[in-house]
């Protein structure tokens, strides 16, 4: 009979308290049954906004920016990812002559946002372009510049890095307007955002040849850290780290697997740590489960979300601009009436 050991093992928790805003946009080229063009807005990796080419309007995905904003701020929002349809639209147009492709399903995404640590006041910048799911260009926020790992991406980084004017405003945008927008919505869904779950480690192994899976899940907000330990000390060789992914509740699970012979297992001491907001539990229960059905559905389930977060563009990153080179804009005329910055046009 196939049996699913789960062992819950010491487990340290602690990690500073670090919210964060971003968007993601996302442009798809010849994919009938799917928008061309999504945008998702996140704090603190929860969906709060939505905006697709098929709906043309911005709409709440939680109650609290629901009950905090009104007509203006709505009409205002879909406006603005109105007129970014054409922009995406060319923009494939302009990186498939970049990248010498003439014809098939291509996408283009940008992720950009900010993030503040509750407990230092430190602040940092999320942006990150891309294009068919590889890295094209960045933003090094300690230095100010624009970085890139590939070819096609420097007549941009080229044309960002000299114009100082863009720079500045780049500077002000992710430093302190998104700030403030971050702590703006942090304040509406302060109930919720702002609240603690410790998560919930197990160790899962399907069989005694197969890897071993730790899995926490059940935690929020989303910031955590998985390590493995063997016999006292850090242990990075054959782990893999798997994607973050929500819960129906509203909290968060990640898994990280290790690769180990059994001989090797009984050998020597593992132990999976898991770092989560400054709170510390240990369990070290040993059990073993008749049948997959329940942790095996959690896997699967985890694998279901990875390809639906896939499909309304909240994962990866990419957006590949003009032929000079994008051009990032504020989101609207007067940027203190939207949190949206770096968005691209043609």
């Amino acid at each position: 009979m196939r049996t699913v050991v789960l062992l819950l093992l010491g487990v340290h928790l602690a990690n500073a308290v670090s919210h964060s805003m971003k968007y993601i946009l996302t442009g798809v080229s010849e994919v009938d049954s799917f928008p061309e063009y999504t945008a998702v807005g996140m704090v603190d990796d929860i969906p709060f906004v939505y905006f697709d080419s098929n709906i043309k309007r911005m709409i709440p995905k939680t109650e609290w920016i629901k009950e905090n904003e009104g007509a203006d701020y709505w009409n205002r929002e879909s406006q603005r990812e109105s007129a970014y349809i054409p922009a995406f639209k060319n923009n494939i147009q302009i990186a498939m002559q970049r990248f010498n492709q003439s014809a098939g399903v291509h996408t283009l995404q940008l992720m950009y946002g900010c993030k503040l640590d509750d407990q230092t006041g430190a602040k940092d910048a999320l942006v990150q372009f891309g294009y068919d799911g590889e890295d094209l260009i960045s933003l090094d926020f300690k230095e100010m510049r624009y970085i890139t790992p590939v070819q096609q991406g420097i007549p941009s980084v080229q044309k960002w890095n000299n114009d100082k004017g863009r720079m500045e405003n780049d500077k002000h945008y992710f430093s302190s307007e998104c700030i403030d927008w971050l702590k703006k919505y942090l304040d509406y869904g302060k109930s919720s955002l702002k609240k603690t779950v410790s998560p919930q480690v197990s160790l899962l192994q399907k069989y005694p040849s197969s890897p071993v899976l730790c899995h926490a899940t059940g935690f929020y907000p989303s910031g955590v850290t998985i390590t493995w330990m063997k016999n006292g000390r850090e242990h990075h060789e054959d782990v893999d780290l798997g994607e973050l992914l929500p819960n129906e509740d509203g909290t968060f699970q990640k898994t990280s697997s290790l690769r180990v012979t059994p001989d090797e297992w009984k050998k020597n001491q593992f132990s999976c740590v898991v770092e989560h907001q400054g709170k510390t539990k240990t369990e070290d229960e040993i059990r073993t489960i008749g049948g997959d059905s329940v942790p095996i559905g959690i896997i699967v389930g985890a694998l279901a979300a990875v390809v639906l977060l896939i499909l309304i563009g909240a994962a990866g990153y990419a957006v590949y601009k003009k032929k000079q080179g994008f051009k990032p804009v504020s989101g609207s005329d007067d940027g203190s009436n939207s949190s949206a910055q770096a968005v691209p046009q043609a």
